[in-house]
C-alpha cells in the first residue's frame, strides 16, 4: 500500500479524527525542540555587528552554543520563551495542513484512482494545505517570533509582552488587529512550500522505501522518511525563512524583495542558507518526532473496518 490510507486500506479515519491526530503530533514535536527553534531565530536575526573599525565577535555561535548562551545568560525557561504560540501555531497550522493533506490530495486525483499518486498532485496537495493553514495561523506565528527575538533585557525595562495572549491583545491595541497578519505574503509562500516539501517528500520517500524487499510500514520506515522530509524541507525553505525571520523581526525592509535583495547584497548568497545546521537540526528532529507520532496517534483514532 501506497502512502497510508487511501485504497484499500483497513481502518477509516474521520475528518476530526485527522486533525486531532495531525495537532496532537505537531503539538508535540513542537515542545521536544522549541529550544532549538529559539536558537535558530536568534542566529538568525543577529546581524555582523560593526563598531568603529572592528567587527564585533557575534554574541551567538552555532546552534549548540545559542542554546548554551541563552540557557546561562537567561534561564533554561527562556528557551521555551515562544512555546505557547508555538502550540497554538501547531494546533491550528498543523491540524489543519497535516490533517486535510490526504483529503485534499485524494480530491485531486479523483475518487476511483487507483495505483500510486503522481509527485505533482502530492506537491499540489501540500502547497494547497500550507496556504490554506497559515493563512488562518498567521497571528500565532508572528506572535511566537516576538515572543522569541527577545533576548536578555537591561535591568529595569520592561517586557513588552507578559505572554502570549498578553502580546495578541497589545499588538492588536498599538498596531491593529491587521498586524496580526504582518508576513502574510512570505509567511504563505514559505509555509506553502515547506509544508508541500515536508508531505510530498515524506509520501513519495514511504512509498519508496515500502517497495524494497524486507521494508514494511514500521518506525524504521517513518524514521527514514521523517528525515528525508526534513532534509528536503530545509534545502527548500532555507532561504524562504531567512527572509521571513529577518522581515517579522525587522521593520525597516520594504517587501519579501525588497529584504531577499538587500540580504544578497549585503551578506551574499550563502546567508540564505545561514544556520542550515541548526534548521535541519531542528527540521530533521521535528519531522521524525511528529511523523512518529502522527503514525502511532492515527491509529487511536482509526475506526478498523474489515477489508
Amino acid at each position: 500500500m501506497g502512502g497510508g490510507d487511501h485504497g484499500g486500506a483497513k481502518g477509516e479515519i474521520s475528518y476530526a479524527g485527522r486533525f486531532a491526530s495531525s495537532a496532537i503530533a505537531a503539538c508535540f514535536a513542537e515542545v521536544c525542540t522549541i529550544p532549538l527553534d529559539t536558537a535558530k531565530v536568534r542566529l538568525q536575526l543577529q546581524k555582523t555587528a560593526v563598531s568603529g573599525d572592528s567587527v564585533v565577535l557575534p554574541k551567538y555561535r552555532g546552534m549548540l552554543g545559542t542554546v548554551a548562551t541563552i540557557a546561562r545568560e537567561e534561564g533554561l525557561a527562556a528557551l521555551w520563551k515562544g512555546v505557547v504560540p508555538g502550540l497554538h501555531r501547531q494546533c491550528l497550522f498543523g491540524g489543519l495542513r497535516i490533517g486535510l493533506y490526504e483529503p485534499v490530495k485524494n480530491l485531486y486525483v479523483g475518487e476511483n484512482f487507483v495505483g500510486d499518486v503522481p509527485l505533482s498532485k502530492k506537491i499540489l496537495a501540500g502547497l494547497t494545505t500550507g496556504a490554506l493553514a497559515i493563512s488562518i495561523a498567521n497571528p500565532t506565528d508572528l506572535v511566537k517570533v516576538r515572543l522569541q527575538a527577545e533576548g536578555k533585557l537591561p535591568p529595569g525595562v520592561p517586557r513588552r509582552y507578559s505572554g502570549a495572549l498578553n502580546a495578541y491583545s497589545t499588538i492588536v491595541k498599538q498596531e491593529g488587529v491587521r498586524a496580526l497578519w504582518t508576513g502574510i505574503g512570505p509567511n504563505v509562500a514559505r509555509n506553502a512550500i515547506i509544508n508541500a516539501a515536508e508531505l510530498a517528500s515524506y509520501d513519495q520517500v514511504k512509498q519508496t522505501i515500502l517497495k524494497i524487499p524486507g521494508f514494511t510500514d514500521n518506525v524504521v520506515t517513518h524514521l527514514f522518511s521523517g528525515l528525508g522530509a526534513g532534509f528536503i524541507a530545509v534545502c527548500v525553505g532555507s532561504p524562504v525563512d531567512v527572509v521571513k525571520s529577518r522581515m517579522m523581526g525587522d521593520p525597516s525592509y520594504k517587501s519579501t524583495v525588497d529584504c531577499f535583495v538587500k540580504t544578497l547584497k549585503n551578506d551574499g548568497p550563502l546567508a540564505f542558507y545561514k544556520g542550515f545546521i541548526p534548521n535541519f537540526g531542528r527540521l530533521g528532529s521535528w519531522n521524525v518526532i511528529m511523523f512518529l507520532t502522527l503514525e502511532q496517534v492515527k491509529k487511536l483514532f482509526t475506526k478498523e473496518t474489515p477489508a
